[in-house]
């Protein structure tokens, strides 16, 4: 089975989220979308909350058997390993995501020579999208409509406004 990882914080997940993991479904059997624990950055919403908001949104998704929602802290090439996992997938927005991306998966690959990191980059209409520009949106009373999916747009508004 040709298996491979979405590695992220997903704080909250976004459409363009959606669109790496629903074209990775074309190329692989199964994938792992997995929430990291990154001490160095604040979050708004909870491992188990994001986890939920991935849950929801890929639950209307083509072939939404063959993804799984897993959190965990520590190196992602330790968990890969537990998984049995060797393929990272990271989506691009931009060449300032490339910069930093490449240089995470030469030191993957430098601690893990079995690890491969493929990049897809968003598509082009949502290109624009970042987890911190909807809170951003909301915080100011903006509508994030088709920037999120849908179905947890109101979970996002609730928790910024509350």
């Amino acid at each position: 089975m040709n298996k491979a990882i979405i590695p992220g914080s997903f704080d909250p997940i976004t459409l363009g989220h959606i669109d790496i993991i629903e074209r990775s479904l074309k190329i692989f059997d199964e994938i792992m979308v997995c929430v990291l624990v990154n001490p160095d950055k604040k979050t708004l919403f909870s491992i188990e909350e994001r986890k939920r908001l991935i849950n929801k949104s890929i639950s209307n998704l083509n072939d939404s058997d063959k993804i799984k929602v897993d959190s965990y802290e520590g190196l992602l090439i330790d968990y890969m390993n537990k998984k049995d996992i060797n393929i990272i997938i990271k989506g691009l927005r931009a060449f300032s995501d490339f910069e930093y991306e490449i240089q995470m998966a030469f030191l993957n690959n430098k601690m893990a020579p079995n690890i491969e990191t493929f990049f897809l980059m968003t598509t082009e209409n949502l290109s624009y999208i970042s987890s911190s520009s909807i809170k951003q949106i909301v915080k100011f009373g903006g509508n994030i409509s088709g920037l999120v999916p849908p179905v947890i747009e109101q979970d996002i508004i609730h928790k910024i406004l509350e």
